[in-house]
């Protein structure tokens, strides 16, 4: 009887020992509340255009997620991990909203299931690195994470992120103005700190690669010739004391040899959302790099940050640069940078809030050689109930100036507000 006991006992320490290797973490963010804007533009074509959202929404402080984390230890300071991360919409009566599918040309083909926003497995060795592969955020989004004063929400007023839950019902999410947030089908690798420098690279195949074959009867524009999208970044980091700096590139490329890519201005579909005044009033993207419909596309992208905490509050500054030119004819292009300062801190054990500014500019040249420059700023408070739930009021507002196309002069001012309750699990 002993001897069973004893057996019983050696085999759940077994146990024990193997389930305590690995592990699996559920997390999430729940973000209600209500939302509102006001967006006034002005064109000497057009006349005064006013538009005014109010509703529930959702998302406002930060994209409502769930995900799951694991890690599992292979022995001798190597381990496995994952993350599967997808994005929630809790005031729609769908479990990830309205979602669709887009089809090779960028229009609507199905209902869409779970919106991804990472998902990827990777190794780990400890006092070296890891790497990873998969659907995974860009060099430019974590540099830009790690040094925003407003930790990226989805509210305007921040002009390096360029978020806004303005448009639509869904909220949250519109972050392509600025720079690509996330890459499918990529390689990533990071290191670990060396006296306070590390660095890291990513390489990507993003989306697809295909080819299609013109038959000899065929008199259809747009058939034939091979599409390849892919892309490269880096990124490095210093920390001292209570400074910290860091800075990321990454270039990602969109090429096609299909007959009907046509003259630049044809080819270069995603400048043509900035020659309009919506384009550039709305935040759109002016370029979705190699997303959507864009064909022949390089876009460069840029970003250099910084924060020194002092204590009492902590600093922040940011610069973003991102052009996307024509393969065909580079003096197509459309350009938009920004750069802006902030700062963040705890007012009482339980209030924190933060204030930022900025002031950008978007450039290019194309059929309309539109130009704007544009100014932010935004304020926002937390009313902390508990480590995981917190109450948020944040006020943002952006002004644009200075636009001119062939047939007008544009000027607009838009500014967005919530109020709202966010919980972390």
């Amino acid at each position: 009887m002993k001897k069973s006991l004893l057996a019983v006992a050696a085999i759940g320490a077994f146990a024990s020992a193997a389930q305590a290797q690995s592990s699996v973490t559920v997390y999430g963010i729940l973000d209600v509340g209500y939302i509102g804007s006001n967006v006034r533009t002005s064109a000497t074509a057009d006349g005064v255009k006013k538009t005014t959202t109010s509703q529930f929404g959702q998302s406002a402080e930060q994209t409502s997620r769930m995900g799951f984390k694991g890690t599992e230890d292979l022995g001798n300071g190597t381990s496995a991990f994952f993350t599967a991360e997808f994005q929630l919409q809790p005031q729609d009566q769908t479990l990830s909203g309205n979602s669709t599918n887009k089809d090779a040309n960028g229009a609507n083909a199905q209902s869409g299931g779970l919106l991804n926003r990472q998902t990827f497995v990777g190794l780990k060795k400890n006092g070296i690195g890891q790497t990873a592969v998969g659907l995974q955020y860009t060099p430019i989004f974590n540099a830009g994470a790690a040094t925003s004063a407003g930790q990226y929400n989805n509210m305007l007023g921040d002009l390096v992120y360029a978020g806004s839950t303005t448009a639509g019902t869904n909220g949250g999410g519109a972050t392509t103005a600025g720079f690509t947030s996330r890459t499918a089908n990529t390689l990533s690798v990071q290191s670990d700190k060396f006296a306070g420098f590390s660095a890291g690279a990513m390489y990507t195949l993003n989306n697809s690669n295909s080819t299609e074959t013109v038959t000899p009867t065929s008199t259809a524009a747009g058939t034939g010739g091979s599409t390849n999208a892919s892309g490269w970044g880096l990124n490095a980091d210093y920390t001292f004391n209570k400074f910290y700096i860091t800075g990321a590139y990454q270039a990602l490329k969109q090429l096609t040899t299909a007959t009907n890519a046509g003259t630049p201005t044809a080819a270069f579909t995603s400048a043509t959302t900035v020659n309009g005044a919506t384009g550039v009033w709305t935040g759109a993207q002016p370029s979705s790099g190699i997303a959507g419909s864009a064909i022949n596309i390089q876009d460069n992208q840029s970003f250099a940050g910084a924060t020194y905490d002092f204590g009492i509050l902590k600093a922040y500054a940011q610069w973003v640069s991102r052009k996307a030119s024509s393969t065909i004819n580079s003096g197509y292009y459309v350009k938009r940078s920004a750069e802006q300062i902030g700062v963040r801190s705890f007012i009482t054990p339980v209030v924190e809030a933060w204030a930022s500014v900025g002031t950008g500019r978007y450039t290019a040249y194309g059929t309309q050689q539109p130009t704007a420059n544009f100014n932010g700023w935004q304020i926002g408070s937390n009313y902390l109930l508990s480590k995981r739930t917190n109450l948020y009021a944040i006020y943002g507002q952006q002004n644009f100036s200075n636009a001119a196309t062939s047939t007008s002069t544009v000027s607009a001012n838009a500014n967005n507000y919530a109020i709202g309750v966010r919980h972390t699990f």
